[in-house]
């Protein structure tokens, strides 16, 4: 039976502006996972925790962040000295963009234009146009920089420097220098808590985390993850902003930690050292990239039980979740 309603529904949406197109089911969230050996990008349906593409994208893949619009992929490409723009919707690297020697992570302005990239083995982090390509600043930070992250009004950089044990302060827009503060040993990650006025600097061999207030770039306070000996690494906020989730490199762990308390609650062991870590919008599922198990663990944040694990490529390194 032919169904003649169908071009006159058509005809009435579209002067209201509802195009056929545009009632097309959104697109189903996906997991992102950098392999950093195998150069490619698994891309995971969480809903059925299976790897649904395999991307190549260039040599020694790592940090990974999202265009605020949900529909660029960017990622660190170290051995390219490069940063590859995938887009989301084709599942296709569309080009590269040089960004200076050895970048580890990516951050994203908040209004999309400008990328931030830590270049560990040069010591800088450079700031670039998205459109143009062309780098805007090239900053010396402190020595091996890996984490980077943007203040919420998007007005300063911070970048942590491992073997310095600092985390620097940037100007986002001209990428002067603002100001250099110690923190814990092995500084690897910094990330802004859901509120934007805290920042969470974890120490991977200090065994910490030390607090800053996002407003007046001072210190706030520095709390251990256990005993101190677990190589924190990566962290993530429950977006209520009550709780933590770090991972635990050497211990092949989770830890769950009250921000309130500043103390660990609980701890999940996951695969071989677990880096990158990204949790779901409803946060009710957190993933791992376990980076010496190949895979991806499930984590049920309810029953802060292992529910799944997902063979992916070769050393994953980063997670991304694209709602």
């Amino acid at each position: 039976m032919i169904d003649r309603t169908a071009p006159l529904c058509a005809a009435l949406l579209a002067p209201l502006g509802l195009a056929s197109a545009s009632l097309a089911p959104a697109r189903d969230p996906q997991l992102w996972v950098s392999n950093e050996v195998s150069n490619t990008i698994s891309v995971v349906a969480p809903r059925s925790n299976a790897v649904t593409a395999t991307i190549t994208v260039g040599r020694r893949p790592r940090g990974l962040a999202l265009s605020p619009n949900g529909r660029t992929v960017y990622v660190a490409l170290g051995q390219d000295d490069a940063v590859g723009v995938i887009d989301v919707a084709q599942g296709k690297l569309t080009r590269t963009i040089p960004t200076g020697r050895d970048p580890e992570l990516v951050a994203v302005s908040p209004d999309g234009a400008t990328l931030f990239v830590s270049n560990e083995e040069i010591a800088h982090a450079s700031g670039v146009d998205v459109r143009t390509g062309r780098i805007k600043f090239s900053t010396q930070v402190g020595v091996e920089p890996e984490g980077i992250a943007v203040s919420p009004d998007g007005s300063k950089v911070y970048v942590t420097a491992e073997t310095s044990n600092t985390v620097s302060v940037l100007d986002a827009a001209t990428g002067r220098l603002r100001k250099t503060i110690p923190v814990g040993e092995n500084p690897r990650t910094v990330a802004v808590a859901p509120d934007g006025r805290r920042a969470y600097v974890t120490a991977e061999a200090g065994g910490n985390v030390t607090i800053l207030d996002v407003a007046t770039d001072s210190v706030l306070g520095q709390f251990p993850i256990r005993d101190g000996k677990t190589k924190p690494v990566r962290i993530a906020f429950a977006s209520d902003g009550r709780r933590a989730y770090v991972t635990e490199g050497a211990a092949g762990t989770v830890s769950v930690v009250d921000l309130a308390t500043r103390q660990v609650i609980d701890t999940v062991p996951v695969g071989k050292r677990p880096w990158g870590i990204a949790l779901s919008p409803d946060g009710h599922r957190l993933y791992t990239a376990d980076g010496r198990s190949n895979q991806v663990s499930v984590i049920d944040t309810d029953t802060r039980q292992v529910v799944a694990t997902i063979p992916v490529g070769d050393r994953p390194n980063d997670l991304l979740y694209v709602p």
